[in-house]
């Protein structure tokens, strides 16, 4: 199953740069949350990154929607 977030925050990562999300974007998940927090989406720039999971909140979208919107968003 194809999964999705959209991006509630930039703020408060430290080092991690946050300039390649845009707050209300949706982004697809590449990888699952791992065990420090971190999510792996594919960002603006077009590469996957890691980024702190709470950057984020998960959206639910029926299994044909999450389909096409995975071939847009790999355009």
């Amino acid at each position: 199953m194809i999964k999705f977030v959209v991006c509630v925050s930039r703020e408060d990562c430290g080092d991690i740069s946050t300039g390649d999300l845009m707050l209300g974007r949706l982004y697809e998940v590449m990888a699952p949350v791992d065990s420090h927090g971190m999510i792996r989406v594919v960002d603006d720039s077009g590469e996957d990154y890691l980024y702190p999971a709470d950057l984020f909140e998960a959206v639910e979208v029926q299994e044909q929607t999450a389909s096409r919107l995975h071939e847009l968003l790999v355009a």
